[in-house]
C-alpha cells in the first residue's frame, strides 16, 4: 500500500448529495465475520439483486440496497471505488458472482478494480479476477458532460466532440 490510489469525489447531482445525513453511509465490511453478520441479515430478496457498494478511504468496503445513491453510501466522503455488486452462496461459501463500476455520482475508472479487489479479498470472498462489467466514464473537454462510452466509441453523446482516452471525469481527484 505505499503508492497512492486515486480518491474519487462524488461528481453527481449535488441535491442528491445534500441528502446525505451523518451516519448515513452503508454498511462496513472488513472482515469475514463482519460479512457473514450483513449476509445473515439479507432477505432472500435482498440477495437476488445487486447491491450499491464503495470502497472508503480506510480501504473498507460498505454495502448499502441497490437502490441507494452511492454518495450516501459512502457517508458523502471521497471513495477508492464505487459500483454494483451481487454476492451467490456456493459449496464453500459466500463468493461475488458479479461487480461493476457502475457509479453515475463517482464515475470510478477501471483501474478502481485492484482497491475494490483488495476489500472483497478481506472479506475472505471469492471474487473474480476484475469487473465482470466494465464502465468507462469520461467528461468531455468541450461541453464538459459526462459520458459512458461504449464500444469504444469515445464520441460525446452530448455535443458530438471528442472524448480522451484517459480518465478525466475529474481534474481534482486525488
Amino acid at each position: 500500500m505505499s503508492r497512492r490510489a486515486r480518491a474519487y469525489r462524488y461528481v453527481g447531482p449535488t441535491e442528491l448529495k445534500e441528502t446525505v445525513r451523518p451516519g448515513s453511509g452503508g454498511c462496513r465490511i472488513r472482515t469475514a465475520a463482519e460479512f457473514g453478520a450483513w449476509v445473515a441479515a439479507q432477505s432472500v430478496a435482498e440477495l437476488a439483486e445487486p447491491f450499491t457498494f464503495v470502497v472508503g478511504e480506510d480501504r473498507a468496503l460498505r454495502l448499502a440496497p441497490r437502490r441507494s445513491e452511492h454518495v450516501a453510501c459512502a457517508g458523502g466522503g471521497r471513495v477508492l471505488g464505487a459500483g454494483e455488486i451481487t454476492f451467490v452462496r456456493e459449496e464453500r461459501g459466500w463468493a461475488v458472482s458479479e461487480v461493476s463500476n457502475q457509479s453515475t455520482g463517482y464515475c470510478p475508472d477501471i483501474a478502481s478494480w485492484s482497491e475494490v479487489a483488495r476489500a472483497i479479498d478481506r472479506t475472505g470472498l471469492v471474487r473474480p479476477r476484475g469487473f465482470t462489467h466494465e464502465v468507462v466514464f469520461r467528461r468531455c473537454p468541450g461541453c464538459q458532460e459526462h459520458n459512458i462510452v461504449r464500444e469504444d466509441d469515445f464520441v460525446c453523446v452530448f455535443c458530438g466532440g471528442d472524448l480522451p482516452e484517459t480518465w478525466n471525469v475529474d481534474s481534482l481527484a486525488a
